[in-house]
This record gives C-alpha cells, sequence and structure tokens, in this order.
C-alpha cells in the first residue's frame, strides 16, 4: 500500500529485512510467503534470494534515509509481524531494534502494530470476498 514511496534501494533493502523477519523464529510459512509476493507485486519488483549468512540488518536500515520512509517499513512489516496472529519475542526484538535505529518512540511501534493488524485483518477479508 504504501512501498511505491520507496526508493529502488529501499524497496531491495526492504525485501532483505521483510524476508529476516519472516524467518526470525524458524518458520518461513505460507501465510508469510504471500505477504512477500504481495510486497514484490505491489514494488513491481521480482522477490531477492534472502542469503542469512550475508544479511547484515544495519546495512539494510542505512538505505532508509527519511522518518517518511523509516515509518514506510515499520509499518508494512508490522503486516508480516501480524499475518500469522503472531507478535513472538524475535519480532518484537527485531521491531524495537528497528525503532531504536530509527528513534520511533514506544508509540511509534504500538501505533504501527495496530495498523499492521487492521490492514491484515482488511486484507483476509478482501480475499474472503474475492475468493467465494
Amino acid at each position: 500500500m504504501l512501498l511505491m514511496q520507496l526508493k529502488t534501494i529501499e524497496k531491495f533493502a526492504f525485501l532483505h529485512i521483510a524476508h529476516h523477519l519472516a524467518r526470525i523464529d524458524g518458520f518461513f510459512g505460507l501465510k508469510e510467503k504471500e505477504i512477500i509476493n504481495d510486497y514484490c507485486i505491489e514494488m513491481g519488483i521480482d522477490d531477492i534470494i534472502y542469503d542469512e549468512q550475508n544479511y547484515s540488518l544495519d546495512e539494510c536500515l542505512s538505505k532508509f534515509k527519511t522518518q517518511k520512509s523509516q515509518k514506510i517499513l515499520l509499518l508494512e512489516l508490522m503486516i508480516l509481524v501480524h499475518i500469522d496472529d503472531k507478535f513472538n519475542s524475535f519480532e518484537k526484538e527485531l521491531m524495537t531494534t528497528i525503532c531504536t535505529k530509527f528513534d520511533i518512540k514506544n508509540n511509534g511501534i504500538q501505533y504501527a502494530s495496530s495498523w499492521g493488524k487492521a490492514a491484515c485483518a482488511l486484507r483476509e477479508q478482501g480475499l474472503l470476498m474475492i475468493n467465494t
């Protein structure tokens, strides 16, 4: 929804972070795969090949120079966090690290989390409508 506003370099950094987040709990589920596919379609780019060995969160986060792009990253990642109806400790730790790096205060993560939950619910409702 907001990802088209990112610069190309930010889009690819976003995908790296999204893949890392989707796997952070040791499980890369179908719903997470679908969301990452939706991200790629929305951004008009092909998916990346995620390489955990060469992944660097700091390097990826350094691509997000503006407050606007940083907030887009946070909001869109919250969809991925909530798509499986779980916000586990690994995901919370990563999201907290991102917020700290970008100097986004605690209420920012709470607002983004609420938005992510709502976006997931609306996505599910839409899919039910078009698939029935």
